[in-house]
């Protein structure tokens, strides 16, 4: 599917080596809400690193102040300002063209994205009021689980405002990450050649991995191409059981989320990329659906649909559609009866 417009960039190595030779790079400033968590420092260190960005507001309820001054010594040309609690919300998203959302609490053991709404669903919501009151024409890449409810979440926030909500992504570039390196490891490939696109959303059966549509081609028996969807599907809970209450996937998420953010300020640059992400559709009869997505200046440039689905691809996509629509419909009542 991807080799139809431009295949996704597969490794933030790869970023930093283009864009270490490229000259002449636009300015850009992001701002990351969360910016102290556990998925929010590594993520900022690896925005930090990128010639891409030359201003790095961090915001957090505590200890920005200090992440940011830790951040500054890096010697790379962004610089880095850290704001801390309510009152300096508005002013640390001033000038923001992009940003990335991994505020909220972490999932722990014995808990599904969906026991953290209550949560973060409150979070989301206060912080993408301020992002469509001070820097609505900013691209918004939401990592705050529960992604399927907290996009909608994010939508609905700005249309009470009658601000634009198209450029407000779910970023499930986790869950392709993972399929690659799953793939490559079964496969014995390296996994910065492997691309396989995920559509649907970003919880358990909604996460559907379209391996008939990888590059390169490959193929497995029944029961292992069973066993690599659900492990796809289900690797967060990996993550969660490894680490016995010490936190969720923060590492990888951070990994993940800076390569969404590289690959939106890219195609903010005028590059041709294309990347999964969950946004309000119309390619299914859930109202939200990720699919591969060709990103522009303005952000969706066009949304490539789910291509040519294997049987056991369509029964994955229709078991995924009535979840799918109860999460979309808990986020917009919960803006509904705020």
């Amino acid at each position: 599917m991807f080799s139809r417009v431009a295949k996704p960039s597969v490794s933030l190595c790869s970023h930093f080596v283009k864009n270490f030779s490229t000259s002449n790079v636009a300015n850009r400033n992001v701002a990351v809400m969360g910016a102290s968590g556990g998925i929010g420092q590594p993520l900022s260190l690896l925005l930090k690193n990128s010639p891409l960005i030359t201003q790095l507001s961090l915001y957090d309820i505590v200890h920005t102040p200090g992440v940011a001054a830790d951040l500054s010594h890096i010697e790379s040309k962004s610089k880095v300002t850290g704001f801390v609690g309510p009152d300096q919300l508005e002013a640390s998203l001033k000038g923001a063209e992009v940003v990335v959302i991994p505020a909220g609490v972490p999932r722990k053991p014995g808990m599904t994205r969906d026991d953290l709404f209550n949560t973060n669903a409150s979070i989301v919501a206060n912080l993408t009021a301020a992002c469509a009151k001070v820097c609505p024409k900013a691209m918004v890449c939401i990592i705050s689980n529960p992604v399927n409810s907290t996009v909608p979440i994010a939508v609905e926030m700005y249309k009470k405002i009658n601000a634009d909500p198209s450029r407000i992504f779910g970023v499930t570039t986790l869950d392709i990450v993972r399929a690659n390196t799953f793939i490559a490891e079964l496969k014995g490939l390296d996994p910065a050649t492997v691309n396989c696109p995920v559509i649907g959303g970003h919880a358990g059966i909604t996460i559907i991995p379209l391996i008939s549509q990888c590059t390169p081609s490959v193929q497995f028996p029944e029961d292992q191409l069973k066993a690599l969807t659900e492990r796809i599907q289900d690797a967060g809970t990996e993550v969660v059981k490894a680490k016995a209450g010490a936190g969720s996937a923060t590492l990888s998420m951070a990994y993940a989320g800076a390569r969404f953010a590289f690959s939106m300020i890219r195609a903010m640059n005028g590059e041709k990329v294309v990347e999964c992400a969950y946004v309000r559709s119309q390619i299914t009869d859930a109202t939200y659906f990720s699919t591969p997505l060709v990103l522009g200046p303005n952000g969706i440039s066009q949304n490539l649909g789910m291509g040519s689905l294997s049987p056991y691809e369509s029964k994955l996509v229709e078991n995924a559609i009535a979840e799918l629509k109860g999460s979309i419909k808990k986020g917009e009542d919960f803006v509904a009866n705020m």
